[in-house]
């Protein structure tokens, strides 16, 4: 085995991922917080999707999106049949969800954010475990919008929020419930659903 070819299959063992070029090691251990929501959104996307065209893929699928970016996002819905190969996915998901980490926030945001909205992603989530939100991007002719950020509350929280007087600065004054899959018209998400089990 020549010495490219050990790096290539060492690369490939490990969990890594290749971000512009350049080889990135994956935490091989994630918190208990970024394995429930990504199941949580998984689980959700499967059950919507049963019986239909659309794939769902759960972390640890590799996406090779072209020769310098090979992702292993932590959801992805793939409606492209042809795309789905033995090793991966070979283009652009139709959706793809990235649950944040200390160590992989900054990529998240910014140069994976990049790639995916070059390559043609059509809908994209940054899941926050910290402040319990979701960021949605929407692919317009190219770039990425923030079409909304959703924030979780407690039933709680929701009673405590409703409680305040309506000139309080506090106050917010519409509570997001549910995210509305831009992919699919009659697919909406609770946010109760995607943070259950997160304290």
């Amino acid at each position: 085995m020549d010495n490219l070819a050990y790096v290539d299959d060492f690369i490939m063992k490990r969990k890594t991922e290749l971000i512009d070029g350049v080889v990135y090691m994956m935490s091989p251990r994630p918190r208990y917080e970024h394995i429930t929501v990504s199941g949580n959104i998984f689980i959700m996307f499967g059950i919507y999707l049963k019986g239909k065209s659309c794939r769902t893929f759960p972390d640890g699928m590799d996406l090779f999106l072209d020769e310098k970016n090979r992702f292993v996002p932590d959801v992805m819905i793939v409606c492209d049949k042809n795309k789905i190969k033995h090793d991966g996915i070979h283009g652009a998901p139709d959706l793809v969800v990235e649950v944040l980490s200390k160590t992989t926030a900054q990529n998240d945001r910014a140069k994976k954010k990049d790639a995916y909205e070059k390559a043609g992603v059509k809908e994209y989530w940054i899941v926050d475990t910290w402040s319990k939100s979701v960021e949605v991007y929407l692919n317009n002719d190219g770039r990425f919008v923030l079409n909304h950020i959703y924030y979780y509350l407690t039933d709680e929280e929701i009673v405590e929020n409703n409680a305040l007087p309506d000139d309080d600065m506090n106050k917010i004054k519409k509570i997001d419930t549910e995210i509305q899959v831009s992919i699919f018209k009659d697919f909406k998400v609770k946010l109760k659903d995607i943070f259950e089990h997160i304290e």
